[in-house]
């Protein structure tokens, strides 16, 4: 790769702003730079396009690493739900939706409920799975689902992002649409966006450009979505409805005039058809004309079709309908229906099975089940009327997935805990990620129903996890409600608790007012020593970013003395760390030093990179050679655990301390790596202070207009999150930065 490392250097540009340019991912391009990935020859035009180069010298060279393979594919990515084996006629539509795909790259389906929109749409994906070699993405925007509010395009393009594995997305919508544009447009995938409810929640989620493609599915005609054509979906006509009535009853009809009947109660619909023919097939003494003549008995086709399934169940399979009805989330597993329906494991696996086989419950992978929204409607309509249990049915779910979450969240490694985690994490944490959806709707559905005790308990079972995935749409909102319901339980520690972890949500957002709100009203609350001494470090952390030092300075010796008190050597540590960076910058780097060497002796491992950190900086006017020697030391526990915060933060402070030192380049270099690292993450925290110190390098060295850039993101940064203090240094030397320019 070194001719593009080349193109690079040559371009005067910055990681970032050359992945800009080229309308890729800065960490894409970090990976092509390094080796680690041979780039699409897309990419590599782009590249040689954003800096005037002609790529086609580069032809040769690229094809022999493509053919080398720098790094081994990654596996085609698969999210669509299973094909159906019955699809039935269509010929035209599928036709018309491949060729519109293949020449614009993005069709809405749209028809009413129950005519087979996500079927078509399914079906096409699979056919066209070879011309997407990256892979099929599906997602349900909820539009119309029952009990369910539509998703958010923020949150759909989180889940989205997550889906290609980045795990941090940025903050903002606008961002994130970006980086999920830019990331399709280095590969081919196909995304299938269903139950949309209008034109707005499927904007920002198109695809740019490149040779990605979506398939967007609706009950409205999406008339608006610009560059979107759309295929309108009837009813089945009438061959194609006797067809797939047939294959759904598993016979061959032969009496025309009450097949006809039978289609025509269904409105040909394949929703409709299917339960009709699944009604006829367990019922092996009806003829065609008995299933006509019960269908007509009912005068709505819904109910014809969807009552005469569920008439054909047994008393507890018709109550394990119903209840389904009112089951928040978007699928369920047959552990989840025992909780609902307080049934055993074999007497809910028969349910869910005749269920299935009657249409009324569709199994998009095994052992996971979903309803047609259709159908869920119906089922919550019955509840309604029929089902006196229902709000209990409903509060054993609850209380089924907080069991299963706090279980879950045992498995998992924290700082808080000295056992040895059991089980395994890498499990504990796919079945977090696989029911994180349903674990927010049953939050929701608690907050609705009052049931504080979940309200107040989730979301320190999801701390955890919520950790690793930073940035996470729905972690403000659960611990604010969560910390309410505390309060009206009487748990004051466990509010405290609470309103800890709401005050770090917040200032890893880079909400630092909002932050220290949560902070102090921890601390009023009465907690124990050791969460105090927790909350003195973070409100220290809070006063240094909002440029009040010398009360972060006495936050952080609160710290120490808590932290002692309780026999923590680690927190001591940390405190003693963070006492020697503001000591630092208060200007005092002989104490500052010395706070520094005594922190790094009180910890071991990844403990000591505070510490470390802190000590490098400090010595890099005076003792290079041991400052470089202890910043490498600090990244090294960074890489060895894996911590890529702290990878980020170590490659920043090795570019302060090289810059200081005089060695321009190589200070630049660790300051791009920091922000190439930090991209994924959604740190804004870490990002204002990246761009403070990348800014200063810049500036010292000569590179003022990449100086202003940096400076203009950190004062509109600093004017939407509300700090005043970083928004006065960027102003400060954006002016200075701005003088050496004229």
């Amino acid at each position: 790769m070194a001719q593009l490392t080349q193109i690079k250097e040559l371009s005067g540009l910055s990681l970032r702003a050359l992945a800009r340019q080229a309308g890729l991912s800065s960490s894409s391009l970090s990976r092509y730079l390094t080796g680690q990935l041979v780039p699409p020859w897309e990419a590599t035009v782009a590249l040689c396009r954003a800096v005037g180069r002609d790529p086609r010298p580069l032809r040769a060279v690229w094809a022999e690493a493509a053919k080398a393979g720098a790094a081994p594919p990654t596996p085609r990515r698969n999210d669509l739900p299973a094909d159906l084996f019955d699809f039935t006629g269509r010929e035209a539509e599928s036709a018309l939706v491949v060729e519109l795909l293949r020449t614009t790259g993005a069709v809405a389906i749209d028809g009413m409920a129950g005519v087979g929109k996500t079927s078509l749409a399914v079906r096409v994906a699979h056919r066209l799975a070879p011309t997407y070699p990256d892979g099929g993405l599906y997602l349900d925007l909820h539009g119309f689902t029952p009990g369910q509010e539509p998703l958010e395009p923020h949150t759909a393009l989180g889940r989205l992002l997550g889906a290609l594995d980045v795990t941090h997305p940025p903050a903002g919508t606008a961002e994130r649409a970006a980086l999920w544009r830019s990331e399709l447009s280095r590969r081919r995938v196909l995304v299938v966006l269903d139950n949309a409810v209008d034109a707005d929640q499927v904007r920002p989620l198109l695809p740019g450009a490149g040779k990605s493609a979506v398939l967007v599915t609706s009950r409205h005609r999406l008339v608006s979505l610009d560059g979107v054509p759309p295929v309108s979906l009837e009813p089945l006509a009438d061959a194609d409805a006797v067809h797939l009535f047939g294959r759904a009853a598993g016979l061959a009809p032969t009496d025309e005039e009450a097949v006809s009947e039978v289609v025509r109660q269904c409105g040909g619909l394949p929703l409709a058809l299917r339960m009709a023919g699944a009604r006829l097939r367990h019922r092996p003494g009806w003829t065609v004309a008995v299933l006509a003549e019960r269908l007509r008995a009912t005068p709505s086709r819904f109910d014809s079709a969807f009552g005469m399934s569920l008439r054909q169940l047994d008393t507890v399979q018709r109550r394990t309908f119903r209840l389904l009805g009112v089951l928040p989330g978007a699928d369920f597993d047959a552990a989840v229906a025992g909780a609902l329906t307080d049934l055993p494991p074999d007497r809910v696996g028969v349910a869910l099975e005749e269920l299935v086989d009657a249409h009324l419950v569709q199994e998009p992978s095994p052992g996971r089940y979903r309803m047609h929204d259709l159908i869920r409607q119906y089922a919550a309509d019955i509840a309604a009327d029929e089902e006196p249990q229902a709000e209990a049915a409903l509060r054993r779910v609850l209380r089924h997935y907080l069991a299963q979450a706090v279980a879950h969240d045992q498995t998992l490694p924290a700082p808080h805990r000295k056992e040895p985690s059991p089980g395994d994490p890498a499990k504990a944490m796919a079945w977090f990620d696989l029911e994180y959806v349903n674990l927010v709707a049953c939050f929701d559905a608690a907050v609705r129903l009052g049931v504080d005790e979940v309200v107040a308990e989730l979301p320190q079972a999801m701390r955890v996890w919520f950790f690793r995935h930073r940035g996470t749409d729905d972690q403000i909102r659960l611990l604010e409600a969560a910390a309410a319901a505390a309060a009206r339980l009487g748990r004051d520690q466990q509010r405290a608790a609470l309103l800890a972890d709401l005050g770090y949500a917040r200032a890893a957002a880079g909400r630092l007012a909002e932050a220290l709100s949560a902070y102090e009203l921890a601390d009023q609350s009465g907690p124990d020593d050791h969460l105090a001494a927790g909350l003195a470090l973070r409100i220290g952390f809070v006063r240094r970013d909002l440029g009040d030092l010398k009360a972060a300075q006495a936050q952080f010796r609160r710290a120490r003395e808590l932290f002692e008190k309780i026999g923590s050597h680690a927190g001591q540590s940390q405190a003693l760390a963070f006492d020697g960076w503001v000591t630092l910058h208060l200007g005092r780097h002989s104490e500052a030093v010395e706070l520094a060497r005594a922190s790094v002796a009180l910890a071991d491992g990844p403990a000591q990179i505070t510490g470390l950190v802190t000590l490098g900086v400090a010595l890099a006017s005076h003792d290079p050679a041991e400052s470089l020697r202890t910043l490498h030391e600090a990244l090294r526990l960074s890489e060895q655990n894996n911590l890529q915060h702290n990878q980020a933060w170590c490659h920043n402070y090795l570019g302060v301390a090289l810059r200081i030192m005089g060695s321009a380049e190589k200070a630049h270099e660790h300051h791009r790596r920091a922000f190439e690292l930090l991209e994924p993450l959604a740190e804004v925290q870490l990002e204002i202070d990246f761009l403070h110190t990348y800014a200063e390098t810049c500036r010292a060295t000569g590179r003022y207009d990449e100086a202003l850039v940096l400076l203009d993101r950190t004062i509109k940064l600093a004017r939407e999150l509300g700090r005043p203090h970083d928004e006065e240094l960027a102003l400060a030397a954006r002016e200075l930065a701005a003088s050496s320019v004229a």
